[in-house]
């Protein structure tokens, strides 16, 4: 069982930009192990020496909030981006929007994305600009976003927030239906191939 996420309140790093997608989040050669972790010193690895990255400069050396463009995650399903961003301490990403498949993927590992429109995002990312110091706080029983005197709603589906809030990842969905499985296995043909074999 995962850690519940109630809430997350620390300080933020804004990446202006849009569809940021899994092979710029994590490089493709650094996804051939399927370790859960090892993989910070990989994220936005191609970015690290550009003058713009933000995570290079010391005012967001320990943010726990991104907050990104449109269509962050977009591209191929790799896990490995949430691990990355997650080793990273990153626990919450702000966005307008996110690729499906990254989005599923934070919330089996714990990862919460908020969904907020693009006019919250934006002035979100003056206020981190202006004032690094800013704590930004994402309620997710509250769906509710605060930095200083800025305060907005966002959007997560109601089953990924069931998920978050009580730190279920997929085994723990399964275990849940552990005696209907069990009543399964007793019912079926001791001809075809058990959970066991």
């Amino acid at each position: 069982m995962g850690t519940p996420v109630t809430a997350v309140s620390a300080t933020a790093v804004p990446m202006r930009r849009s569809d940021i997608d899994t092979d710029q989040i994590i490089p493709a050669e650094f996804c051939k192990r399927l370790d859960r972790t090892g993989y910070q010193d990989t994220l936005f690895f191609r970015w690290r020496t550009e003058p713009w990255y933000p995570l290079g400069k010391p005012p967001y050396a320990d943010a726990r909030v991104l907050i990104a463009g449109s269509r962050f995650g977009v591209g191929s399903s790799r896990e490995h981006a949430v691990w990355a961003l997650r080793d990273s301490g990153f626990q919450a990403i702000v966005a307008p929007s996110f690729g499906d498949i990254f989005r599923s993927n934070a919330t089996k590992n714990g990862l919460l994305t908020a969904r907020a429109s693009k006019e919250f995002v934006d002035e979100l990312q003056d206020i981190v600009e202006q004032q690094p110091e800013t704590v930004v706080t994402v309620n997710l029983e509250a769906t509710e976003i605060t930095a200083g005197s800025l305060r907005g709603s966002f959007e997560i589906g109601r089953y990924a927030q069931w998920q978050l809030v009580n730190g279920f990842d997929d085994i723990d969905l399964v275990r849940m239906h552990e005696a209907e499985i069990e009543a399964h296995e007793r019912r079926r043909s001791h001809l075809l191939p058990s959970v066991r074999d």
